[in-house]
């Protein structure tokens, strides 16, 4: 029991889901959006508020800037796609505090909420179900 209690612990000490990052804005805590695809996915839809860092181009100049107190939420399409996977090691590796977005820009449209980009939908009522 002790091991499955402290795999679900470190489990959400590495996830967070849709309902957990707008409550993180909200509050104004110090988060970074990171949208882990490539340019042309971000500028066609993305979450708002969010920079794009394509995983594929990570590397330590290219995030040498950033805030290494803040914490950095990785996403991608969803759950078919491991980009916010591979940003959330290469972030890690390089001394930066992770989440990784469960259901990436997916599951933060399915559960309500707006978008920015060329193809962007505005949110509906937001109401977590969880």
């Amino acid at each position: 029991m002790n091991d499955q209690i402290k795999y679900y612990q470190k489990k959400l000490s590495f996830e967070w889901d849709s309902a957990d990052l707008f409550e993180k804005l909200e509050e104004t805590a110090h988060v970074v959006i990171v949208d882990t695809r490539k340019e042309f996915a971000y500028e066609t839809e993305h979450i708002p508020g969010a920079i794009n860092l394509p995983h594929r181009k990570m590397d330590a100049s290219s995030i040498s800037g950033l805030d290494k107190e803040a914490i950095y939420v990785c996403y991608c399409d969803g759950i078919g796609c491991n980009g916010s996977t591979k940003g959330s090691l290469k972030m890690t590796q390089l001394g930066f505090k992770v989440r990784e977005l469960i259901g990436g820009v997916d599951w933060w449209k399915r559960d309500g909420y707006s978008t920015e980009g060329s193809q962007a939908i505005a949110g509906t009522e937001i109401q977590c179900a969880c």
